[in-house]
């Protein structure tokens, strides 16, 4: 490799992106129980501050993913709290994502629930998420569905896929035009027979049918065993709909592991059709990056850190400065009490 090659390879990374997830600094668990951490946020300012964190050491984290039911206690009035807490801590609010599948009216769905009251719940719900992101300039409006059936028989499939098209079609329509609406899609779980959007292909034309700002969301753990993704990749490249990527990586399901832990290469043949693409076409992809784990025995902030910036004055080892900082033990004494009798909420 010369130097010209070096320079360009350095030249990317420079200008690489990342965005990180509210609830990945929170106390989370799996279907079984939550796992307590003394050091966990609890808080929306105290993810904003671990996201700080992360950018401190990493240089290449500058925005964090907001839930608006776990971020957003007082909906849109929450707006100015969070617009506060990006002038404090020098991170911005990335992707919103509604929540319609954690409120108990969604057992039977939310998009695709066959009662028409909890459809338009839903809706208004994204509706307002959509609001709450134009007041928070944010671009992306991430929509990730649970809805689906256990059973044969019990859901009526192409009605519940009406009810999608003219549901995503409705909340497109309350897009500003610089916003996009990603679709993400996931073979199974919660739902075990059918999901509503059980993989990139219903995912793409539920995008399509919504409208020109609809684009594909890619989390790299809702596959069955030995998909191969990057062709999924590149398909949606040629077809312009690919709109961002949840990075995660998973042995059996979906596991929400460290990326890279499980399959390293797969990162690189992912990035290689992104690379092969742009350097064919001589177009920039435009595609949101996002880390979505879940650090239920890990330390949160520790494995949310992934690279880092030499040219930038950033340490060379982010890892061991952010461990020598002193900032884990301050948060495990402030949190550490509260967190040891909090275990009601996911995020």
């Amino acid at each position: 490799m010369d130097s010209s090659e070096t320079r360009r390879i350095f030249q990317a990374l420079e200008t690489f992106r990342i965005e990180v997830p509210s609830w990945g600094f929170a106390n989370t668990g799996t279907r079984f129980g939550k796992f307590l951490q003394p050091a966990a946020a609890s808080t929306t300012e105290e993810k904003f501050s671990d996201a700080a964190e992360v950018h401190r050491a990493t240089g290449i984290c500058p925005t964090i993913a907001l839930h608006v039911l776990w971020d957003f206690p007082k909906g849109l009035a929450s707006a100015k709290e969070i617009t506060a807490l990006t002038t404090r801590y020098g991170i911005q609010a990335g992707s919103i994502n509604p929540n319609v599948f954690q409120d108990q009216i969604y057992k039977f769905g939310s998009f695709g629930n066959p009662d028409a009251s909890v459809r338009s719940h839903a809706l208004q719900h994204t509706k307002d998420s959509i609001e709450i992101a134009r007041h928070l300039h944010s671009r992306d409006i991430s929509m990730w569905f649970a809805d689906g059936s256990s059973y044969p028989g019990t859901a009526n499939i192409r009605q519940r896929k009406a009810w999608f098209e003219d549901g995503l079609k409705e909340v497109h329509s309350h897009l500003s035009a610089e916003q996009r609406l990603l679709v993400e899609y996931k073979p199974f779980e919660p739902a075990f027979y059918h999901t509503d959007i059980a993989d990139w292909g219903m995912a793409l034309h539920l995008a399509r049918s919504a409208g020109p700002q609809g684009k594909v969301l890619v989390d790299t753990g809702h596959h069955y065993h030995s998909q191969n993704i990057e062709q999924i990749v590149a398909w949606l490249l040629s077809q312009e709909m690919l709109g961002g990527f949840h990075f995660n990586d998973r042995r059996y399901a979906d596991d929400d592991l460290t990326i890279g832990s499980i399959d390293p290469y797969q990162v690189f043949r992912i990035f290689h059709e992104i690379l092969y693409y742009e350097w064919e076409t001589k177009r920039k992809a435009d595609i949101a990056y996002m880390i979505d784990q879940s650090h239920n025995l890990k330390g949160k902030i520790e494995e949310t850190i992934q690279d880092w910036r030499v040219s930038k004055g950033l340490p060379r080892d982010p890892l061991k400065a952010f461990l020598e900082s002193g900032y884990l033990e301050r948060i495990t004494k402030e949190r550490g009490v509260r967190n040891s009798h909090s275990v009601s909420s996911y995020a």
